[in-house]
């Protein structure tokens, strides 16, 4: 199964604690999906995702997996998954999205497809949440810090608001370069906290460790 930090990070981290039915938008092979299946065993998730090979991959997984009941995949966009669903409502609404804004295109369609975007998809994404959160329901996405910049300026145009921003870091002393951003449509006075990976070069952090040792066999 193909993982990445920003998707473990996300489904490590993702609170679900007071949900009961969530959206994993952008899947993938299904990693952030089967992380809070494992960590929420009353949870049903349904995961979408428009690349064919990834839904395919992540169709497999979820089948293998002790939470295959709980877990549903879609190979769709979310712009099209929500058509004809206005009453569609998640506790929970988790995306590790596309995040390279105004670059170069790759070659590639399927990584085009993966990791680039433009922030037309972003706003899309904020105000289609705004319209199927469940009254507490959250928003969580893990982005880039300058894209998470432009995020925070969007979402309250969708009346969004940032609950909690989680810096992410190589290192304590580093410059962060991911942010694990929460947004609900309660507007209150927001958590800043910090995550770093690296105590020193090749050495995981206790923090990152702890967060990440029911996941990963090296710790």
């Amino acid at each position: 199964m193909k993982v990445n930090t920003d998707g473990v990070l996300l489904g490590a981290y993702a609170d679900a604690s007071h949900a009961e039915r969530v959206l994993d938008i952008g899947t993938g092979t299904g990693v952030v999906a089967l992380m809070l299946a494992q960590r929420f065993p009353d949870l049903d998730i349904d995961a979408l995702e428009p690349d064919q090979s990834a839904s395919s991959t992540a169709t497999l997984n979820f089948a293998q997996s002790p939470w295959q009941d709980r877990l549903m995949i879609y190979n769709a966009t979310f712009q099209d998954y929500f058509k004809g669903k206005s009453r569609l409502a998640y506790d929970l609404i988790v995306s590790n999205p596309p995040f390279f804004i105004d670059a170069l295109q790759s070659e590639s369609a399927q990584k085009s497809l993966a990791r680039h975007t433009d922030i037309t998809f972003f706003h899309q994404l904020l105000s289609e949440a705004a319209r199927h959160l469940s009254p507490h329901g959250k928003l969580q996405v893990i982005v880039p810090v300058e894209l998470a910049m432009r995020l925070l300026v969007l979402a309250p145009g969708e009346e969004l608001f940032l609950n909690q921003l989680m810096n992410i870091r190589s290192f304590e002393k580093s410059e962060p370069f991911r942010q694990l951003l929460t947004f609900s449509r309660e507007e209150t006075s927001h958590q800043h906290l910090d995550l770093y990976i690296y105590e020193a070069e090749k050495v995981y952090s206790d923090q990152y460790k702890q967060l990440l040792r029911d996941f990963l066999t090296i710790f």
